[in-house]
């Protein structure tokens, strides 16, 4: 659309009610105007080879699909599709001008109650996560199923879905998927596949391949009192016509890719109970790994995008890198043994960034000193506490409550079965002991990641924290130096030590430990 007629579609003259504002929001395949009650969606004229709205027609006829397959969940928010019209302004949703395209129109949802936002605010609960599986399986039992669509599960299908995504990425290598990533992933998914054909037959004998959603994810979920699932994949059969397991995987990597995937054991639990599909599991990781995938590829799109503004094509390549990066995570967290991990490092030298980002790409579990030490006190993780150094709740009794409940966590995670990152200081060698003896003790890998960098780099780092209003870390510079006085150097005999300069981009540190690990 030609930007005169995009800046007529901002004016709130240009729609049929009454509206304050009107705010538009751009993907890669459409415009998204929202007025004060409504939500009016444009397509793109773009052709991706699976998605074509190159023509009127095409645009006109898959807006009435997504208008139709929509209301399967949500039949009372998609009201039909309307006329975008000429006008001596530009482009209008009123009059009798020609007809220059198309838009479905939609009931506007309540932003802050979109899944992604609770989820940030820490505000969706258990039983929360538990609707939303009862209303996808129940969708996934009534889905229409049959033969044609029985043969979108077909090992012939899966294969060149995951050939045009390499093919479609090739022009995004060494920019948001780095080389040995893609042969990583092409590996694994060409082995899967290989290795379990009769696990896909058995997947359409049993009748788990439907006319799914195929966009099930955080951003497309508002939950009020109904759970509302829109934006549903119209533009194209062979995506929507899927394995459940696909389906649900693609909310399951979002969770994980959001830092929320605690909550997948609870949505899996309630969704088998539903649907009585246990051997799901055995496939999930497959299609997690190219829900990941996908949507690395699709956030690279938008980097093409002429319309686009520069910064929003920052964040999509962060974003696109980010997706990439956890689909192969899913594949060599596989090859990762029960591990405790533990880092060891000054204030702000970087150790929280690292475990953060370590545990995201390998699905690990984490423990922070921080946030445990708050808890134990009941104090809010966020809130400042500025005692002096070695005091309060920073004095060698509350440090040693801090560091046996890191160690009764750690060794819960251990003993069932999970990996474990411990986030903290571990600046006395005795601490560091504890924790090496159980893992000894357990039978479990046992690594020590050191972070460090240059001086100047921490007190940027720790003065920029003084100036964000909450914060979990109490680490200022006046404190700098007397606990690099107590600081106990590691040794050769404490373990595997891998050391970390985290002045480097973090991307590379985590490259850096993952090779050191033997997982790379």
């Amino acid at each position: 659309m030609e930007p005169k007629l995009l800046k007529s579609l901002l004016k709130p003259q240009s729609y049929p009610e009454a509206t304050a504002s009107v705010h538009l929001i751009q993907t890669h395949v459409s415009f998204i105007f929202i007025t004060d009650n409504f939500v009016y969606k444009i397509k793109k004229p773009v052709d991706f080879g699976f998605l074509n709205f190159s023509t009127l027609d095409r645009r006109r006829f898959y807006c009435n699909e997504e208008v139709r397959l929509n209301r399967r969940l949500c039949p009372d928010i998609y009201l039909g599709v309307v006329e975008v019209r000429e006008s001596p302004a530009g482009a209008t949703l009123t009059g009798d001008g020609k007809v220059i395209d198309y838009a479905v129109k939609m009931k506007r949802l309540p932003a802050e109650r979109m899944l992604d936002r609770l989820l940030a605010e820490d505000k969706v609960t258990d039983n929360d996560i538990r609707r939303i599986a009862r209303t996808i399986a129940e969708f996934h039992l009534n889905a229409e199923r049959g033969e044609e669509i029985d043969s979108y599960g077909s090992i012939e299908n899966i294969k060149r879905n995951w050939e045009e995504n390499f093919q479609q990425v090739v022009e995004f290598i060494d920019d948001s998927l780095a080389q040995r990533d893609l042969q990583i992933i092409r590996d694994w998914t060409e082995s899967f596949i290989a290795d379990n054909e009769r696990l896909f037959a058995e997947r359409i004998s049993r009748g788990f391949i439907r006319d799914c959603d195929g966009d099930i994810h955080l951003e497309n979920i508002c939950l009020t009192d109904h759970v509302y699932i829109f934006d549903c994949i119209e533009f194209n059969n062979r995506f929507r016509y899927s394995d459940t397991a696909a389906d649900i995987a693609f909310f399951l990597m979002d969770l994980d890719y959001h830092g929320r995937s605690a909550f997948a054991e609870v949505f899996l639990t309630e969704y088998a109970a539903v649907t009585g599909d246990r051997g799901i599991v055995n496939v999930l990781d497959f299609y997690m790994v190219y829900r990941a995938f996908v949507r690395g590829k699709v956030e690279s799109f938008r980097l093409l995008d002429p319309v686009i503004p520069e910064h929003e094509k920052k964040t999509a390549r962060e974003k696109a890198i980010r997706y990439f990066r956890l689909a192969r995570g899913y594949i060599i967290r596989r090859k990762l043994p029960p591990t405790l991990i533990i880092t060891c490092g000054l204030m702000g030298s970087g150790k929280s960034t690292v475990a953060s980002a370590l545990a995201r790409e390998l699905g690990m579990a984490i423990a922070a000193s921080d946030p445990v030490r708050k808890e134990i006190l009941a104090i809010p993780a966020d809130s400042r506490v500025h005692d002096e150094y070695g005091t309060g709740i920073y004095s060698p009794e509350f440090s040693a409550a801090t560091y046996k409940e890191l160690l009764a966590r750690g060794e819960k995670a251990l003993t069932s079965g999970h990996s474990i990152i411990i986030d903290a200081t571990f600046r006395s060698k005795s601490d560091r002991a504890l924790f090496r003896n159980m893992s000894e003790r357990l039978g479990v890998s046992f690594r020590v990641i050191q972070t460090v960098c240059k001086e100047k780099l921490i007190k940027q780092r720790l003065d920029n924290r003084m100036q964000r209003a909450q914060e979990v870390s109490d680490g200022r510079w006046e404190l700098f130096n007397r606990q690099k006085e107590d600081f106990e150097q590691l040794d050769g005999d404490e373990g595997a030590l891998i050391f970390v300069d985290t002045s480097r981009p973090i991307n590379d540190n985590i490259d850096e430990i993952l090779t050191n690990m033997g997982l790379l």
